[in-house]
């Protein structure tokens, strides 16, 4: 007979916190460590699963709890991270790094070391890359640390901005205005924002003009002051591009620049204006730079086996394919 691990909590409000809305949190963490939950009475009770890791993240909920928080799936992740990565301190860093937005949905959690070190890179420095492969949570932790800023009021407007690289379309053949036409290519940071806040909200935001969309070949001559301003796919901007947009930055301001150096649509790949970026600036002092790699993939744990697919073809068949 397996050996049975036992938690005793306090009582049963501090148990159904700790448990989630549907036992959702013991769920997840069956899910992550294995194993098989009960919770009875007052009382947690798990087998094959090991105690120190087990132990580790209820004791976080139950810390949680204590503080007032209501800890869910995405906090057991969090949690469960911190294991996998060998470090168990996870306060020093998972709630450092929260990000509370004010009407949001739901608290952010970092979901790891790098995503934690992104999240404090944003709010140390003016200028932050983040550069790493689909599915790390690069435009959504810098969607939810943009919109903290404007709905906490530490800046005055957020601009969302990206190249446009066409894909067998024309821009100028899409129907509409400008915004109109360009909404389709900031479709991942809406979807962002949908996912953080109401959309009524946004609504509002965007018609008051304290959310912007901007074509970056429309940013030239701007100075952005005050405003938290994102760059999405910095990977498909050419050198001159790149170099405008920085230069576009304002007092008060702070910049996130994302990009995924595996998917440059450029017809000549070496002349993207974020690998360029990399290499000219990575000394100098006051921007930081993320690095996320497939470890850190959090959309869908398939997105990270297929991504380890494609870097294994690529190391075995370096030579192109037509």
């Amino acid at each position: 007979m397996q050996e049975t691990i036992t938690i005793v909590l306090k009582d049963t409000e501090e148990l159904s916190g700790v448990c989630g809305a549907n036992d959702a949190n013991l769920q997840t963490i069956e899910q992550l460590l294995g194993g098989r939950i009960v919770a009875r009475g007052n009382e947690i009770r798990a087998q094959t699963i090991n105690e120190q890791d087990f132990k580790t993240v209820i004791n976080a909920l139950i810390t949680a709890v204590h503080t007032g928080e209501s800890p869910t799936p995405d906090y057991v992740r969090a949690v469960v991270d911190t294991l996998t990565t060998g470090e168990r301190t996870y306060k020093d860093y998972i709630n450092d790094a929260l990000i509370m937005i004010p009407h949001g949905f739901k608290r952010v959690y970092p979901r790891g070391k790098n995503q934690a070190a992104y999240i404090q890179g944003m709010r140390s420095c003016d200028i932050t890359f983040c550069v790493g492969p689909a599915g790390t949570g690069k435009t959504y932790l810098a969607v939810a640390e943009a919109l903290r800023l404007l709905l906490s009021k530490r800046v005055y407007k957020l601009v969302l901005t990206r190249p446009v690289v066409e894909a067998g379309e024309s821009l100028g053949f899409l129907p509409g205005d400008l915004a109109q036409k360009i909404s389709p290519y900031l479709r991942p940071l809406y979807d962002a924002m949908e996912a953080l806040i109401p959309f009524e909200l946004i609504h509002r935001l965007e018609e008051t003009r304290a959310i912007e969309i901007a074509p970056l070949a429309y940013m030239r001559g701007r100075s952005l002051n005050d405003a938290a301003i994102i760059l999405d796919e910095a990977q498909n901007t050419t050198r001159e591009q790149m170099k405008m947009f920085l230069t576009r930055i304002g007092s008060g301001s702070r910049a996130v620049i994302t990009g995924d150096a595996t998917q440059i649509d450029l017809p000549r790949p070496a002349d993207s204006g974020l690998l360029h970026a990399l290499s000219l600036l990575k000394t100098v002092e006051g921007i930081h730079f993320a690095w996320l790699n497939t470890a850190d993939v959090v959309r869908n744990p398939l997105i990270k086996k297929i991504i380890q697919a494609y870097e294994y073809e690529k190391d075995s068949f370096p030579a192109s394919r037509a």
